[in-house]
C-alpha cells in the first residue's frame, strides 16, 4: 500500500511534520532573543561611550582569518591611495 494512501502513516507524517515546524518555530523565538540581547549589549556599549560601529567591525574582523584581513587591508590601502586619501 502507498504511504500517502495510508492514513496511519499519513498522521505520522503530520506529526513528524508538525514536530519540525515546532522546532524551526522554536528556534527562531530562541535567534530573535540573542538578537535582543545583542542589542542590549551595544546599547549598553554605546551608553559608555564606546563606538559601536567600530565595535562591529572588530567583531567582523575577529571572525576572519589573519590573512584574509591583511590581504582586506592591503587592498583598502591600495584603494585609499588611488583615491587620494
Amino acid at each position: 500500500m502507498n504511504e500517502t494512501s495510508d492514513p496511519g502513516s499519513y498522521r505520522v507524517a503530520a506529526d513528524e511534520l508538525r514536530s519540525f515546524v515546532e522546532r524551526v518555530e522554536r528556534l527562531d523565538a530562541e535567534k530573535k532573543d540573542i538578537a535582543d540581547q545583542q542589542k542590549e549589549v551595544m546599547a549598553e556599549a554605546k551608553s559608555r561611550g564606546y563606538d559601536t560601529k567600530v565595535m562591529r567591525k572588530l567583531i567582523t574582523m575577529r571572525k576572519k582569518d589573519p590573512a584574509e584581513i591583511s590581504e582586506e587591508e592591503a587592498v583598502l590601502d591600495l584603494y585609499r591611495e588611488a583615491l587620494g586619501m
